[in-house]
């Protein structure tokens, strides 16, 4: 027995144990190895006028044996004599693809899809014993490679019963407690597999696949029939031109790989060529899938090199505001490592993702153009997500997004845009006004969107708890700042709050000591119409953010600093005045029982609802 060399027995039990996560990885390797070798044939014909390449002779095969409890792999390709069989499976990642590529300066032209040498051995991962048997045209015998580990390897004269072409024909390891192996002896099991990681191997995939049907001649008699069926699907559809594709072939598409239970809203089919090369399809989905918004949610696309499946979610090529986005990206320009299960992170990736980010990006802002209906379906499925990628990050992506925002509005009582409300907006209106509530029902009853609505402002409505998040890492759009309606004010009203604030001096500090630790001041206010008072904050946090942050797991209590505004001009502060004056005790229950309904009013709990129940009685009698 011939022995791996000290290196590559090393690197085989690492391989086995650490390289490779998933153990049905093995079929996909030998598979696109067997791809390999039958490139190998075609590139031969290109330069050999001897040779003819007829695409109908070649193709892999893969066939169960479940008695004897063995997989065998062949394919038609090239086949390796004794000595290559010795360089190539007798050291550990010396690969043969990478060395034909090479000597034949097919780097730039051609795809070969193993390059690294280490595939083959992740047999080892459901084998106990590997036997290669292979043949070239010019040899008159073929040539067996046995291999029970890393232990070492036997090479022998065989016979094949074709002119070129490997058989390998793996040998199960047996079940344990933890793993199944039975499981790769089934059917439906292998052509699962076959479908998910190598179902665009240029060449047809065949297995022996048995049936019910109908005896001849009978009418509810069964027979099982075996034949011999393609089951792969060879042509991916995202390698065929546009022109030849229906919207239906793409909704199939999408249904076949089980991006949604939904139809696509849209779909993005792109070929790119250029620093880096490759073929994408992308899906907007209709709806949102149930755990979109919970962390056990995955986003990524599907990765393929040269048609191979390399990742099923790869992360690394959407930001996580698109991370809605369904589909697949197939290139041949990406750097992998040894496994093909993990990509390196190389200029080729963050470019690919780089152009993706755009491309979706343009996508979005054509159907918010040119179709605002399906825009506003999209929106209401996943503007949440647009919204906090505006926030997160500090703000990094703001610019990226603030176009796509919208936010339900007064005018109309439509969902906007930010570039729509600034385009309406009076020429003497300063600042983009906002209210935040629960709904927008909700906010059109607060008393602080009055001043603003007698003037004929439009107010965006807030109603998603990110919506005031994200405004406040925005900061300004085309330079218009954001307001708050709780801060809006004009120099009529600021100039009337000063004389106010001046003559009822008194009666606020009293207020206020009465408040203290509630509130931060009490103050006059001419914005408010009917309503006696309300509550506006002052500082960063707003009140409709405390709630928010203070909803949040293992919150640290977070307050904004509370301002109580008292409407002067309301009958209520004529009440208020005498009890200041003549009537401590109910001037401090008045006190009490407004700024608990400026607490309802912003939809804040009460601190003591039977006091507050007791007070009003109180002031019924």
């Amino acid at each position: 027995m011939k022995q791996f060399q000290a290196e590559s027995k090393r690197l085989l039990d690492l391989m086995i144990n650490s390289i490779y996560t998933n153990r049905e990885i093995f079929l996909r390797e030998l598979i696109s190895n067997a791809s390999d070798a039958i490139d190998k044939i075609y590139y031969q014909a290109l330069t050999d006028e001897n040779m003819t390449f007829n695409a109908d002779d070649y193709f892999i095969k893969v066939s169960l044996d479940e008695k004897a409890r063995q997989i065998t792999i062949e394919d038609t390709g090239i086949g390796m004599t004794e000595s290559q069989m010795e360089e190539n499976l007798g050291i550990i990642a010396n690969s043969g693809s990478f060395k034909f590529k090479k000597e034949n300066k097919l780097e730039d032209d051609h795809e070969i899809i193993g390059q690294f040498g280490v595939g083959f051995y992740s047999a080892f991962l459901v084998a106990s014993k590997v036997e290669v048997i292979s043949k070239v045209r010019e040899e008159s015998s073929a040539s067996k490679w046995i291999s029970t580990g890393a232990e070492g390897y036997t090479i022998e004269s065989s016979d094949l019963n074709r002119e070129n072409g490997t058989t390998i024909i793996l040998t199960l390891k047996e079940n344990t407690e933890d793993e199944n192996f039975d499981e790769y002896l089934e059917t439906f099991k292998i052509r699962q597999i076959i479908k998910k990681y190598s179902d665009f191997i240029r060449y047809p995939i065949k297995m022996d696949i048995t049936t019910s049907q109908l005896k001849d001649g009978s009418e509810d008699e069964y027979e099982d029939v075996t034949e011999e069926q393609i089951v792969n699907s060879r042509v991916p559809i995202w390698k065929k031109n546009k022109r030849e594709l229906t919207e239906e072939d793409y909704k199939n598409f999408y249904q076949e790989k089980r991006f949604g239970f939904d139809d696509p809203l849209t779909h993005l089919h792109l070929s790119i060529d250029g620093n880096v090369s490759y073929n994408s399809i992308l899906y907007i989905p209709k709806s949102t899938p149930f755990d979109f918004y919970t962390p056990e949610y995955k986003k990524g696309l599907e990765l393929y090199s040269s048609g191979v499946m390399i990742m099923e979610k790869c992360e690394d090529l959407l930001p996580d505001y698109f991370g809605f986005v369904k589909g697949i990206v197939d290139s041949e320009d990406l750097s992998l490592n040894i496994s093909r299960e993990i990509l390196q992170h190389d200029r080729q990736l963050k470019m690919i993702a780089k152009n993706i980010q755009t491309k979706v990006k343009n996508e979005l802002e054509k159907m918010l153009k040119n179709d605002r209906e399906q825009y506003l379906a999209f929106y209401e499925a996943f503007g949440r997500s647009l919204k906090y990628g505006a926030y997160t990050d500090f703000g990094a992506n703001k610019d990226v997004l603030q176009d796509l925002l919208m936010f339900e509005s007064s005018f109309e009582d439509k969902y906007t845009t930010l570039s729509d409300y600034v385009n309406r907006m009076p020429d003497d209106q300063e600042f983009i006004y906002y209210a935040t509530g629960e709904s927008k029902e909700r906010i059109k009853k607060l008393p602080q969107t009055e001043m603003l609505l007698d003037k004929d402002f439009e107010i965006l409505y807030f109603t998603d708890d990110v919506d005031e998040f994200a405004i406040k890492m925005l900061t300004k759009y085309q330079e218009k700042e954001f307001k708050s309606a709780s801060m809006a004010s004009d120099k009529t009203d600021e100039a009337a709050d000063e004389k106010a604030q001046e003559e009822f001096k008194d009666i606020f500090a009293s207020m206020s000591s009465n408040l203290e630790g509630k509130v931060k001041t009490v103050k006059a206010s001419n914005r408010l119409k009917s309503h006696p008072v309300f509550l506006s904050s002052d500082g960063d946090i707003s009140i409709e953010m405390e709630k928010v942050l203070n909803a949040m797991p293992n919150a640290n209590a977070m307050q904004a600093d509370k301002v109580l505004e008292v409407n002067v001009n309301h009958d209520i502060f004529t009440s208020l005045q005498k009890a200041h004056t003549s009537d401590e005790e109910k001037f401090n229950l008045y006190t009490s029982v407004l700024y608990n309904q400026a607490r309802l009013i912003e939809g804040l709990d009460i601190e003591d609802p039977v006091a507050f129940a007791s007070d009003v009685c109180k002031l019924m009698n």
